[in-house]
């Protein structure tokens, strides 16, 4: 399931002088206008962090005084100007800041960067309900200005009214605190997940049959033979794949629905409460309608409207899936009723080897991690016309990488992968932080890719099922393409989309290239032979992609209603583990697993632009989908409707709303025809 993008954005202006020279010669770069250092260069210690985030932060409070200090005439570049440097030079410590408290080794640092990023986000709170700024954005004369421009500007000016600019003063200062708060309270869900070092352990390895030998050989036994494994994405999936014995999945399923637990459901109860507050003071009748309001759905209705209708669509084939995978669990377990939330990928393995002859085992040889890794940036060069290039820079971890995007001889931008499992670091889930947004003629954008992929250890080539290249290797790499593409904006603020309902679309549509038969003999070869992938096989994979579709959309969806449930009421009625337990029984025919949690590890419910909005997974997958209908699934590698594609909706962000960038790619409003064609896929 895709972890959504954190959407964190920084930069760091400037390096150490006894680094600046050496790294700054090693990176080719832009004009001497844009600022292209490596965003933690100089960052190695709490000290420097601190003074580098402070004088980010004086600079945002110095442009605060700049816009406010103007007489006469209001323009986009006396007023808009500073405005958009506020964003600017805040968020480069709130990008820094996030990335360092949630994936640095040394606490010392993920402490200091906590402490800059309360800093950071009382300035940001500041802006947002001052009403000197307000008035001043609202007394710019745009006539002349670009449509971008324009755009901006009303759109900044609607988000003031929407974070209450136009309440009074007790209010808005209460506001303040509020948003202080939960910010707070996210920063510490998260590290909760972080923390949690969740295992099983088995007596011997005979208890792993069914696992891959490199996986099983990767985990030394103890001196009583028994084998730890723990509840992370480089463990969890594989066991709840292969492991023959259901004992051994339904432990670990239990650990990896149980991260976060049970810590977080304080937490989390927190955070319910005061976004509650929030709304009520905004005046909206619950949080859900607030995060509504600047959406494509528009509505809480809308959006519980659609989260019905893909229930509905999905229902019909999910039921027919599941009883499938129970006829299959017959032949092992002949009095067999139901398939527990434990069973549901192992199960959907072996009806995968019946129907289709189909191992996915049988690919992991070909899908190094380093291989895999080389192919997405052979697969990005070869549609859009890019190169990347690893470089040398600061960096907070040895096992991290580097590389440039370079288009003509130009960097574009710089990509930082961390890739591999490590204490202290979010272990399930991945996600694309934005380190630093690109701003034409001032910044490289830089975007961090955090996963806990196999891997990045002497002998362990890290082989990977497909599953996980295509999430979250292509899913996030999608991301990350966006975020260099879209960073070359006029205006700091229109390097996002618009809406958040579109977030996903680019990353779940690059995830298409994973399932093709070209793409994969770009790069799959076997990690001991270098033989390619053999065709017939690839076949089988594309045969057995249908397989338990929409089982995977009515799971998807449940936690979608989930995430609306918890904020479309009073927060006083709502008790998180019976809700999830409802929703689960309701919509999915597995049902809930009683005894976990996994609303204590829902990162999304830590993410502002997520908090009640999960349903923008599936809203953006529709548009996902139609949009992959203009390429040539003959030659998805094809420049030509990629350029465009890059040309239309990647480099405009957040110019113009997403419908517009759709409709001007396809050439009309989307639709939900590609979608419903992909869901009954093998339907009957």
């Amino acid at each position: 399931m895709p972890v959504p993008i954190l959407s964190l954005k920084f930069g760091m202006k400037f390096l150490r002088l006894a680094f600046a020279v050496a790294v700054v010669s090693s990176l080719t770069a832009a004009t001497s206008s844009v600022d292209s250092s490596p965003f933690y260069a100089g960052l190695d210690t709490p000290e420097s962090f601190n003074k580098q985030a402070e004088m980010h932060l004086a600079k945002a409070r110095q442009a605060l005084d700049r816009l406010l200090a103007v007489k006469g005439r209001r323009t986009a570049e006396n007023t808009l100007r500073p405005y958009d440097d506020i964003f600017l030079e805040v968020e480069d410590v709130i990008g820094s800041g996030r990335v360092i408290a949630n994936l640095h080794p040394d606490d010392r640092m993920r402490k200091a960067a906590e402490a800059a990023l309360n800093r950071a986000e009382a300035i940001k709170t500041e802006r947002s309900t001052n009403r000197g700024v307000y008035d001043a954005l609202a007394a710019i004369d745009a006539s002349n200005e670009d449509a971008e421009t324009k755009y901006f500007l009303a759109r900044e000016l609607r988000t003031f009214r929407l974070d209450g600019v136009d309440k009074d003063e007790a209010t808005r200062a209460r506001l303040a605190q509020l948003r202080g708060d939960v910010e707070t309270a996210a920063r510490e869900f998260l590290r909760n997940i972080n923390n949690s070092q969740r295992t099983i352990t088995v007596a011997s390895a005979a208890d792993l049959d069914g696992l891959p030998p490199d996986l099983i050989a990767r985990h030394k036994p103890d001196a009583t033979g028994g084998i730890t494994l723990r509840a992370a994405d480089a463990d969890g999936p594989a066991v709840l794949a292969f492991a023959r014995s259901e004992d051994v999945r339904r432990r670990m399923y239990t650990e990896l629905a149980n991260v976060g637990y049970p810590e977080n459901l304080a937490v989390l109860d927190r955070m319910i409460a005061i976004r509650a507050e929030i709304a009520r003071l905004l005046g909206f009748g619950s949080w859900a309608e607030y995060d509504a309001a600047d959406t494509m759905a528009g509505s809480v209705k809308a959006e519980s409207d659609f989260i019905d209708h893909v229930v509905a669509a999905a229902r019909p084939k999910a039921a027919r899936e599941y009883e499938e995978l129970v006829r299959r669990k017959k032949q092992d377990v002949p009095d067999a009723t139901n398939i527990a939330a434990w069973d549901l990928a192992y199960y959907r393995e072996l009806v995968r080897r019946a129907n289709y002859n189909f191992d996915s085992q049988s690919l992991r040889p070909y899908f190094a991690y380093e291989r895999v890794r080389q192919g997405v940036f052979d697969v990005a060069s070869r549609m859009y016309g890019v190169t990347f290039r690893r470089v040398d820079v600061p960096l907070w971890h040895p096992s991290v990488e580097a590389y440039e995007m370079v288009d003509g001889g130009k960097v574009l931008g710089r990509i930082y992968l961390d890739a591999h499992p490590r204490p202290n670091k979010q272990s399930t889930g991945a996600y694309t932080r934005t380190a630093r947004e690109g701003v034409a003629g001032r910044q490289l954008p830089e975007v961090v890719i955090q996963e806990s992929l196999p891997g990045g250890q002497p002998g362990d080539p890290g082989l990977l099922t497909q599953d996980l290249v295509r999430d979250p290797v292509f899913h996030e790499f999608g991301h990350a393409l966006l975020h260099i593409f879209t960073g070359r904006q006029r205006w700091w603020g229109l390097t996002s989309f618009a809406e958040r309902d579109f977030n996903e679309a680019p990353s779940q549509m690059f995830e298409e290239w994973s399932w093709d038969p070209k793409t994969l003999a770009t790069f799959a070869k076997h990690y001991e032979t270098n033989e390619p992938i053999p065709p017939a096989l690839v076949e089988k994979l594309q045969a057995s992609r249908e397989c338990c579709t929409a089982l995977n959309v009515a799971g998807q969806i449940a936690f979608a209603r989930l995430s609306l449930s918890l904020f479309d009421r009073d927060p006083k009625s709502v008790d998180s583990t019976a809700l999830i337990r409802d929703i689960m029984n309701a919509y999915v025919p597995y049902g809930h697993a009683e005894g976990t949690h996994r609303q204590a590890s829902f990162t999304h419910l830590a993410n502002a632009a997520y908090v009640s909005s999960y349903y923008i997974y599936q809203w953006s997958l529709v548009i996902a989908k139609d949009m992959f209908s203009r390429f040539d699934r003959s030659d998805l590698l094809a420049p030509g409707p990629a350029r465009r594609y890059r040309e239309t909706v990647l480099q405009p962000g957040g110019s113009k709303p997403a419908a517009d960038l759709v409709k001007e790619f396809l050439g009309r409003p989307f639709n939900e025809k590609a979608w419903e064609e992909w869901l009954n896929r093998g339907a009957s």
